[in-house]
């Protein structure tokens, strides 16, 4: 039966939080001018207003006289360089963190024009740098001067946690900044960050050091003499015609602009395109060091106030894996998307798989590094370890240089002042192998900054009475009573082509539940099945296995790698070499850390993975009286199958149930249960179903004519049957882009390229393996909203809509009970191009700008709600609960929607649209306490 909900009360929790402005079209920005005193007043309530939001409940400054107070971190992100979207993604891993009732935390931003920001902490989880800039405008405060912004850190925050990646952050310019007006931060001073950030200058000193160093030579902006290249390729016995080499900018990070290259010729050009580009105007050549494993390091400063203690954590060795691209020259480094986005070409190794007396080689070195260049708090230092003898490099004369060792020669290339924060980074990677957590790593860097500033011993001894306080109060609730914890599973992986979105939903909900100390969340991954099959047919229980992880093994880019990370974690020669470098490590760590009285101690096990079958695995979360938060997109997590096997277990899960879920699954499904909502306004999009076969067997042309003619449509929009994510979706304008899409699913082909189909677009990703039927759908013509750039006499961007059209694509996410369903703010996505949204601008914080909600420029707020109320009749008319996501066009006018698809388990990764449309609540609903709530329902729903 029909369940209509138009006024259903919110069941979102309230979060004792002041609101945060949603306004989505940017404010013109008036000419910078002096302020007269009344507007200076304004201007700092409005900037009060913005630095006091408070990102987590409970969290108000201490009263006067009160024992301890909250510690005030300013987290400062962004800057010009190119690395500044990976600054936003480590603010806000930070801040996922670090927030607490005992530690309050402002936000601040720096962008490209070297402007500062006074930013709530919602905005940092705008999913693109575009995105987020756009917002600026409207949703932050701006300093008049860098001087002014100083002024103000000084006055109110303790201390400042500079996360800029690269130029302005790595390069002394924010340390200088903050010295110059006496600001505590955490990290290294701004002398010592622009000796270790320049590489080239760093390989000097290295050398002059004693260290091993690769052969390299300095190109300077407008000063290439391609003859002197050349004679610096014989001086080292390369091949000037065809001699491989690295090319990279001296002063950028996050493998920004580095590239391989192919004798004297060929790395002149590259240089000359690092300079074209802007990234830096001095590039470094090095020898590329054949047969070499990489290596990265993170070193943590454990000494008492100026006395630098370095302990370096267990090493990380980078394997990289040729592709089978024709483009192998591109195959060999780890660049930039190998860093931040997933792929199957590198797999990490905690420690690595080298000699004990070479790592022993790298922790040495790495510690040595730090001291002589006086670095502080932590940093990362990469380099390489070449089994090979080490006598071809120069700079290994007469063996007597650091780095020789019997197996091979070390070598150290890069240092990284402010290593990348991000969730899955290297520092929490290594820092879980020897016992911190991310939040507890994090702590204990600021609490170790905080030490080394006298000015700072009254609030950082506040703080820590403060915190020895709450867990206390929070100990004593839950023992006496006798209370354990409630256990809770998240479940993530499969086989679908949604499985590393599917990856990073689960971490990212396992991290934002760990915060919760009444919850113990164990990370687990569904393993895929042989040959990777997704279809139901050919599923039972004990086909699939899934295994429950440690810490540590979850913080991985793909599936596959979590996989295999399984196997070698139980290898018996593994187990033992792991155990013995992390007691090492965790002893050092111990001795110097024990005599700070703020240390809270270790708070990882060291725990190994654990095989089960799927129905062993559900035995096993039935007797922890355990609930399931489902992670798992597509294939057997959203087709009802996972959700009836724990249903027949009574075990509580997140998401609808199994019929809601099967009929979700199947889009033909969907459209018919909700056909008769018509004159509520709720329309469905007329679809023809071809089975695979079908298209591989017959003439395209005679398809092609038949589809025009039963859709009544021109272009055509092709999507499998039961796949989400954008996954195979595209547009189709003639037969030959039926053909292009026909010989994909015949190849299997994993991807699209760009630009294959009749009209420009960027890379699709195809399902594998191939769909079993396939839909086929008018193409809805929507109103294209376009954000301009800047122009020279106006700093802001705008919203350009022509309007022509009445109908817009929106994505919703629904939360509640069953039958009560209560539609969030309506998201509208701004593509930067295409027709269709790439997995990047949907997931992974690639490009694209997010309006939520809909500005009122272009809908209006009577449309608006009754927008919502469609998308939560058809959510109850579809018996959904928990929490799903509904794609939908709607009419702007009228607020009538034309349904899509619905999305029973959707996308969870920090910047996903239903963390932004929680933010918008009122008041808004930051990450943990959304997921917290999620979790919650399955437990009411359970009772």
């Amino acid at each position: 039966r029909m369940l209509l909900s138009f006024a259903q009360p919110r069941l979102l929790p309230r979060l004792p939080s002041p609101a945060t402005a949603t306004a989505t079209t940017a404010r013109p920005r008036a000419p910078r001018r002096a302020l007269s005193s009344a507007a200076k007043t304004a201007a700092a309530g409005r900037l009060r207003a913005v630095v006091s939001e408070r990102a987590v409940e409970g969290m108000a400054p201490a009263a006067a006289g009160q024992e301890g107070r909250p510690l005030r971190v300013g987290l400062v992100c962004g800057g010009p360089s190119a690395e500044r979207g990976i600054s936003l993604n480590s603010a806000r891993s930070v801040l996922d963190h670090i927030q607490g009732e005992d530690l309050l935390v402002s936000c601040y931003y720096i962008d490209c024009g070297m402007n500062a920001f006074a930013i709530s902490p919602a905005q940092l989880y705008s999913n693109t740098p575009s995105d987020f800039d756009f917002k600026l405008e409207s949703l932050a405060q701006e300093f008049s001067t860098l001087s002014e912004f100083a002024e103000h850190l000084a006055a109110n925050v303790d201390i400042v946690f500079p996360v800029i990646h690269g130029k302005f952050g790595e390069d002394g310019g924010i340390q200088e900044l903050l010295e110059k007006a006496n600001v505590p931060f955490v990290g290294t001073p701004s002398n010592e960050c622009l000796r270790a950030f320049d590489k080239h200058n760093a390989s000097l000193e290295l050398d002059a050091q004693g260290f091993l160093t690769v052969p390299n030579f300095l190109v300077e902006k407008d000063k290439l003499a391609t003859s002197e290249l050349e004679e610096w390729f014989r001086s080292i016995n390369l091949n000037k015609e065809n001699g491989k080499v690295i090319v990279k900018p001296t002063r950028a990070g996050s493998s920004i602009g580095v590239v391989v290259a192919y004798g004297a010729n060929e790395a002149a050009e590259k240089a000359e395109g690092i300079f074209s580009e802007g990234i830096d105007n001095k590039v470094i050549i090095e020898v590329f060091l054949e047969g070499g494993c990489e290596f990265t390091a993170i070193v943590l400063d454990v000494g008492t106030a100026n006395n630098s203690e370095p302990i370096v954590l267990l090493p990380t060795e980078v394997e990289l894996q040729s592709s089978i691209s024709s483009d192998i020259q591109e195959d060999t480094i780890f660049n930039y998307r190998r860093k931040y986005l997933p792929t199957q070409q590198v797999a990490y190794h905690t420690p690595p798989r080298f000699p004990a007396e070479v790592i022993d080689c790298i922790r040495k070195g790495v510690s040595l590094l730090f001291r002589h260049f006086g670095l502080r708090d932590f940093a990362r230092i990469d380099g390489w370890f070449l089994p090979s003898p080490a006598t071809s490099l120069p700079s290994s004369e007469n063996g007597v240089k650091f780095g020789n060792t019997e197996y091979g020669a070390v070598l150290f290339t890069d240092i990284n002042l402010i290593s990348g924060m991000e969730q899955t980074s290297f520092l929490f990677q290594q820092a879980s192998k020897v016992g911190f957590s991310h939040s507890r790593i994090l702590r204990t860097i600021v609490q170790h900054a905080c030490s080394r500033f006298p000015s700072l011993v009254t609030s950082n001894n506040a703080w820590t009475a403060l915190s020895r306080k709450m867990q206390s109060a929070k100990q004593a609730l839950i023992i006496p009573n006798g209370t354990c914890k409630q256990k809770a599973f998240v479940i993530f992986g499969g086989d679908t082509s949604e499985r590393q979105v599917s990856l990073m939903s689960g971490t990212n909900v396992w991290l934002n539940l760990q915060g919760f100390d009444d919850l113990d969340v164990t990370p687990c991954l569904l393993a895929p099945s042989n040959g990777y099959s997704s279809h139901n047919e050919d599923f039972s229980e004990s086909s699939r296995d899934v295994w429950t992880l440690p810490y540590s093994l979850v913080l991985r880019h793909t599936t596959e790698e979590v996989h295999a990370a399984c196997f070698e974690a139980i290898e018996p020669e593994r187990v033992e070499i792991t155990s013995r470098l992390r007691n090492q490590v965790m002893k050092e760590l111990e001795r110097a850390l024990s005599k700070q009285d703020w240390f809270a101690g270790f708070d990882i096990t060291d725990e190994q993975p654990i095989k089960y079958s799927l129905q062993q695995w559900i035995d096993y979360v039935k007797e922890a009286k355990a609930v399931v938060f489902i992670a798992v997109h597509g294939g057997i997590g959203e087709d009802g199958t996972i959700q009836s096997l724990l249903e027949s277990a009574g075990v509580p899960y997140t998401g609808p149930g199994p019929i809601a879920s099967r009929t979700c699954m199947d889009k033909v499904a969907t459209s018919l249960a909700v056909d008769h909502l018509a004159s509520y306004g709720i329309h469905t999009i007329p679809k023809d179903v071809r089975a695979r076969e079908e298209l591989l067997k017959s003439s395209l042309v005679d398809i092609w004519n038949d589809l025009k003619a039963k859709l009544q449509t021109e272009t055509v929009c092709v999507k499998p049957a039961r796949d989400g994510c954008s996954t195979g979706v595209a547009r189709l304008r003639c037969p030959e882009d039926l053909e292009v899409y026909a010989n994909a699913l015949r190849g299997t082909l994993p991807r699209l390229p760009a630009n294959c189909l009749s009209k420009a677009h960027g890379v699709i990703e195809m399902p594998v393996p191939p769909p079993e039927s396939l839909i086929f759908e008018p193409f809805i013509e929507t109103d294209e909203i376009i954000i301009s750039n800047k122009s020279w006499n106006d700093s802001t961007r705008h919203l350009v809509w022509k309007g022509e059209n009445e109908w817009l694509e929106v994505t919703v996410g629904v939360v509640g009970k069953r039958g009560e369903m209560h539609s969030l703010n309506p998201s509208i996505t701004v593509k930067e191009s295409g027709d269709i949204l790439s997995l990047e601008e949907k997931f992974q914080g690639g490009t694209g700008i997010n309006l939520t909600p809909p500005p009122a420029t272009i809908m209006s707020e009577d449309a608006l709600q009754k927008c919502k109320s469609c998308i939560e009749m058809t959510a109850n008319t579809l018996g959904l609960e928990g929490f799903s996501r509904i794609d939908a066009f709607v009419n702007v006018h009228s607020g009538e929607v034309l349904l899509i698809e619905v999305n029973t388990v959707p996308g969870m990764t920090p910047s996903t649209v239903l963390i932004h449309q929680a933010l918008t609540e009122e008041p808004p609903i930051y990450p943990h306490k959304f997921f917290r709530t999620l979790l919650d329902l399955a437990f009411a729903r359970a009772g």
